[in-house]
């Protein structure tokens, strides 16, 4: 099962990288691979924040839409997102998020398993670079975002 972890500094306040990454319906405009999303419920409980969303990745014949469960916990400062259905067979991440000076720092885990075993062989192959890649969409986001401020 792909597991791995990153941790950045990124030029922004931590409440305004949270909004980002809960802003789910943006992520077309700038996650690579994401092709689609939807949020279906976004239920503020007041210490916590429940979304219900869709995903849609997909890269060349490869394209599935998997729904996710997302808590956003407030006195932690931090986000759990879980697999409800769609093509992986188990999706665990966590964010982490901590002011740091004018920056802050967030930290990232993921883990999941997809129903294809042929797709899962692949993906944990390349799963590190991909990882990247979306970490550094999120702080080119950050930094566009500050700019257009």
């Amino acid at each position: 099962m792909p597991t791995a972890s990153i941790k950045k500094e990124i030029p922004c306040t931590k409440e305004k990288l949270i909004e980002m990454v809960l802003d789910i319906e943006k992520y077309p405009e700038f996650v690579p691979w994401c092709l689609n999303s939807k949020i279906y419920t976004n239920i503020d409980k007041g210490k916590i924040v429940e979304i219900t969303a869709d995903l849609t990745i997909g890269k060349s014949f490869f394209n599935e839409t998997y729904k996710s469960f997302v808590i956003y916990d407030k006195s932690s400062d931090s986000i759990h997102v879980t697999n409800m259905e769609g093509p992986l067979k188990h999706l665990e991440n966590k964010w982490f998020f901590k002011q740091s000076g004018e920056n802050s720092q967030v930290e990232f885990h993921v883990d999941f398993e997809l129903k294809n075993k042929i797709l899962n062989m692949f993906m944990t192959k390349t799963f590190d670079i991909g990882l990247k890649k979306i970490a550094d969409a999120f702080e080119k986001r950050a930094i566009d975002l500050l700019k257009n401020t």
